[in-house]
């Protein structure tokens, strides 16, 4: 340890714990946009791919994978939210705020979720029953 400055001890490396892990939430932050960004430009090859192989469904996958990379890039930068509050601004303000985000973040998630599955998660199990009694049902195998 060097010596103290802004409350916060600075070690040899000139960085607080305060610091590093600010720094910490920033990559953690970069990573969530990168999901975000690289994932959406795969999805969009592989829609491309499909577009030009003709498949019916193209549009439909293009949906279902960009929510699915939108919905892990959120995880990802909530993970990066409570880290701040919790370690870089406890404060009670901050503490608001991060409530009101990860609200926001998870009726995204919901919103997303239920676009790609057609189902709120609460209703899944409804449309797996109803696929179980299709496949089962004497006239669904001709």
């Amino acid at each position: 340890m060097v010596g103290r400055s802004g409350g916060g001890r600075r070690y040899r490396w000139g960085m607080s714990y305060e610091d590093f892990v600010s720094e910490v939430v920033k990559v953690i932050e970069g990573v969530g946009a990168a999901i975000m960004v690289i994932g959406g430009l795969f999805a969009f090859a592989r829609y491309a791919q499909q577009v030009v192989a003709h498949a019916s469904v193209s549009y439909r996958q293009l949906r279902a994978n960009l929510g699915r990379v939108i919905l892990l890039g959120l995880e990802v930068l909530i993970i990066a939210d409570i880290i701040r509050t919790i370690v870089v601004d406890p404060s009670l303000q901050s503490v608001g705020v991060l409530g009101v985000i990860v609200l926001i973040r998870i009726m995204l998630s919901f919103s997303l979720e239920a676009e790609i599955e057609g189902a709120w998660p609460w209703n899944r199990w409804r449309l797996q029953l109803a696929a179980r009694a299709a496949q089962t049902s004497p006239g669904a195998r001709d």
